[in-house]
């Protein structure tokens, strides 16, 4: 028995939304989908991004400062100042760009099905987009698909 590919258990109709569009905008489209994320895409409808609720809810968490020390009139952080930053813009976004995860795991469409859970596995994702050859988005694949496949 072979093994199930990428294209053979993908959902071609995804759903995206543009980098451009508003957390608003996002927010209606996922609930209105009932779905948890979407790949987002630029003005060449090039993957750039995902954008998920735990995006959103980031922003209705509590923002923390860096802890620091003074030492010798130098000041001392004891977290990383460039997290905080990025933390700080997502916290501000107005846009999807702003609040999108940039560095996303994708697959091809030949991929195997077991390097795929592998991948949602390490990296603790729910959904992976499936590049064409010519990597563009051909489809995705959520955590639900892969059960599928079980039953």
């Amino acid at each position: 028995m072979t093994e199930l590919k990428a294209k053979e258990i993908m959902e071609k109709k995804v759903i995206t939304i543009s980098k451009d569009a508003s957390i608003e905008e996002l927010s209606d489209l996922l609930v209105d989908n009932k779905i948890s994320g979407v790949p987002v895409l630029d003005d060449k409808k090039n993957l750039v991004g995902m954008a998920t609720e735990g995006d959103l809810i980031f922003r209705d968490s509590d923002l923390h400062f860096p802890r620091y020390f003074k030492l010798l009139g130098s000041i001392i952080y004891l977290e990383s100042l460039n997290k905080f930053q990025k933390n700080l813009k997502k916290y501000l976004g107005t846009k999807v760009e702003d609040i999108m995860t940039a560095k996303i795991r994708s697959v091809k469409e030949d991929t195997p099905l077991n390097e795929i859970a592998n991948i949602m596995i390490k990296y603790n994702i729910n959904r992976v987009p499936v590049l064409d050859e010519k990597g563009g988005l051909a489809g995705i694949i959520t955590r639900a698909d892969i059960v599928k496949t079980m039953v």
